[in-house]
């Protein structure tokens, strides 16, 4: 890929930048926002990394959208930022009215592109840009899965001082309070997590995966979370433009899958040059099922608000 655009030149969109560039995965980053300033000195910035981390990757901010123009992939992190105390759902309508404006924009300078969304609530705001471009569902997508399972691995590798490189998690659903880790799919070089961690404590660290982002934002209090969304972020677009089709959990628009349609949610996904090349619908038993419905319906509710 010749060309990526982020959207939104804050923390989320300069760390994303930041290790894209790292990983030399494009040629070129755009970064937009509202004022020229903010992307230019990110740009800039971020440009003088070159030499040591031996990247030739050329990065330019602007203001006007134009300058996406040729992108393969653009990424949405432009939103209203969660404070302490509020969750992802008191941000939608303010989040709405900046994706809607966003969208727009990308189908009239970059229509053949993919649309990766980080904003938040990233699950509803996919949906969004999915119902505003009609653009086939494997060109937009969101970025929570791997986040989430991130910081789930991280809980873990804290816990049994094993490596997280031997840690496997999953988790679906929303992301957010609904969000479903899913431990019988969680392993250590292929053992299941039971055989290293009891029960009890296993939900512990599964509800502090659910509280991962309030936890950072109410330490940070004038910052959410951005280094780990921006890896985040990076391991799905290597996937894309490495076409290594690495199975990922990512917000996708679901036809049929987990028994769902009409909606985007959290889910294991086939990441290609094509974009989400394909779902895997897991079989899950009767605890699992339920989790993922309330998820499920937790989301619809806020989807009615659009």
């Amino acid at each position: 890929m010749q060309k990526i655009a982020i959207i939104g030149a804050g923390r989320v969109g300069e760390a994303s930048a930041q290790f894209i560039a790292a990983g030399r995965l494009c040629r070129e980053i755009a970064l937009v926002d509202i004022h020229d300033g903010p992307p230019k000195g990110v740009a800039l910035d971020l440009q003088q990394t070159g030499l040591v981390l031996d990247s030739d990757t050329h990065l330019s901010g602007s203001s006007d959208y134009a300058s996406i123009a040729g992108a393969g992939l653009v990424i949405v992190t432009a939103g209203l930022p969660r404070k302490p105390g509020m969750s992802r759902s008191d941000v939608l309508e303010s989040n709405v009215q900046i994706l809607d404006s966003v969208v727009e924009q990308v189908m009239r300078y970059a229509p053949d592109s993919m649309l990766l969304i980080v904003s938040n609530p990233v699950d509803v705001l996919t949906y969004r840009a999915w119902k505003k471009t009609g653009w086939a569902r494997n060109r937009i997508f969101g970025q929570a899965g791997i986040l989430d399972s991130s910081r789930m691995a991280a809980f873990i590798a804290s816990e049994t001082g094993l490596s997280i490189s031997d840690i496997t998690t999953m988790v679906l659903g929303g992301h957010g309070d609904n969000m479903v880790p899913l431990p019988r799919y969680c392993t250590i070089n292929g053992v299941p997590i039971s055989h290293f961690i009891e029960t009890k404590r296993l939900d512990e660290i599964i509800q502090r995966t659910r509280d991962g982002g309030a936890e950072i934002l109410g330490l940070r209090q004038n910052s959410s979370a951005y280094d780990a969304p921006g890896v985040a972020v990076t391991a799905m677009v290597e996937s894309i433009v490495l076409d290594r089709k690495r199975l990922l959990p990512c917000v996708a628009l679901l036809d049929g899958e987990f028994s769902q349609s009409d909606i985007a949610i959290g889910v294991p996904c086939v990441l290609g040059r094509n974009g989400v090349e394909r779902v895997v619908d897991l079989d899950l038993d009767d605890d699992e099922r339920a989790n993922f419905e309330h998820s499920v319906a937790s989301l619809r509710t806020d989807m009615a608000l659009l």
